[in-house]
């Protein structure tokens, strides 16, 4: 029985839209991977034509320039990028920066920044993991010191592990304003980088995986900022800014989680049927039968609770301890089933020209990056 790839979640509306992103993704970026992937970077022409085709800040009311969707249309895009392999672009970390201007910013800001957002003359990234603070985000020692006489905010700091920081043209920096404080002290503030004095890339980082998606270290020396940079207007608002939307992030990799392991799914179906081994194609052993029949359950079930996530977020119901069981048990099923995809393409599996390589070595950051499932259990651990 092959499996149901239909979303509860879908109708005509979004059928039509999915074929958009369709042409988009298989004329735009399918075809400009490889290169990518060379380079580091998807460049960011790609960025400019998403946005004028309405497909970026897609559930970003219109009113600030976005398509005035809802999460549905994000996770249109995260699936078709991702069944395909595709991980260069992160329309995801800009999509959430953007949430984090939409939820928390002032009319100023919002109204300044998500029109150039939604175009794409502005990449987001948000800059918070530094070399010695991952996870702990109350360990973050970026610092932001105001300028007396109104002068703004002068941040000095490093971050790691940035997505979109090479592309970034607006970056949410995660920083205390008070150390004294512990989180309260904690704030956002927002860099735009062309031009600003003081910032700087480092290197981008030689990844495992996802090779095409620009992970980078920033630099901040003495980089001066105005008043009305900071996230909200309010100072010590940033950990509680950061906890609220998490859901949202969770949701998006469990959805991209579960997309991945359905185009691996598909593409070794159809290499077992036509490889031959001892005569006869290798989908005919009883083993990989066994093994197919294991891929299918898990992408069936994790298909329902997933589409459920995706309901509740639209209907503004999903708590942070369903969102990070999402992500847990999406991120560890996607890591088994690729390992079982592997093994049925046998040495071809290792060879980085197929997809199924590829997409080995991008599912194993989904278990580290939104927070590690380490820190999923716990966040679960405490709702019980």
């Amino acid at each position: 029985m092959p499996i149901d790839f239909r979303r509860s979640w879908s109708d005509e509306d979004l059928a039509l839209y999915r074929d958009n992103v369709v042409r988009f993704v298989e004329t735009e970026v399918l075809p400009h991977d490889e290169e990518a992937r060379k380079r580091g970077d998807v460049g960011h022409a790609v960025w400019r034509k998403a946005g004028a085709l309405g497909l970026l800040c897609a559930d970003i009311p219109e009113d600030y320039g976005g398509a005035g969707g809802d999460f549905r249309h994000e996770a249109v895009i995260y699936e078709e990028m991702s069944i395909r392999g595709l991980t260069g672009m992160a329309t995801s970390v800009h999509t959430i920066v953007a949430h984090y201007v939409f939820n928390h910013g002032t009319e100023e800001q919002k109204r300044r920044y998500l029109p150039r957002m939604a175009s794409g003359e502005l990449v987001g990234a948000i800059a918070m993991t530094e070399p010695g603070a991952g996870s702990d985000l109350q360990g973050v020692r970026t610092r932001a010191e105001k300028v007396e006489g109104g002068g703004g905010y002068l941040i000095n700091g490093s971050k790691t592990f940035i997505t979109n920081g090479y592309l970034a043209g607006l970056v949410l920096v995660v920083c205390k304003t008070d150390p004294a404080q512990g989180a309260k002290g904690t704030s956002i503030l927002i860099v735009e980088t062309e031009g600003c004095k003081g910032f700087r890339v480092g290197r981008v980082l030689d990844k495992i995986g996802m090779k095409a998606q620009d992970t980078s270290e920033l630099f901040f020396d003495d980089v001066r900022v105005p008043a009305d940079a900071l996230l909200g207007g309010q100072e010590g608002q940033g950990f509680f800014q950061l906890m609220s939307d998490l859901p949202y992030e969770r949701t998006i990799i469990g959805v991209s989680a579960l997309a991945a392991m359905e185009g691996a799914y598909l593409a070794t179906l159809d290499y077992v049927r036509d490889r031959k081994a001892f005569g006869k194609p290798v989908a005919e052993f009883q083993n990989t039968k066994f093994k197919l029949a294991e891929i299918a359950t898990q992408i069936k079930v994790g298909r329902a609770f997933i589409d459920r996530c995706v309901e509740d977020l639209v209907a503004g119901t999903l708590d942070t301890a369903t969102a990070s069981m999402a992500k847990l048990w999406a991120t560890e099923a996607q890591g088994r089933v690729m390992d079982e995809c592997l093994q049925l393409f046998g040495g071809y599996g290792y060879m980085s020209g197929y997809m199924v390589a590829r997409m080995y070595a991008d599912a194993r950051v989904q278990r580290i990056y939104g927070g590690t499932n380490e820190i999923m259990k716990e966040v679960i651990s405490r709702a019980l």
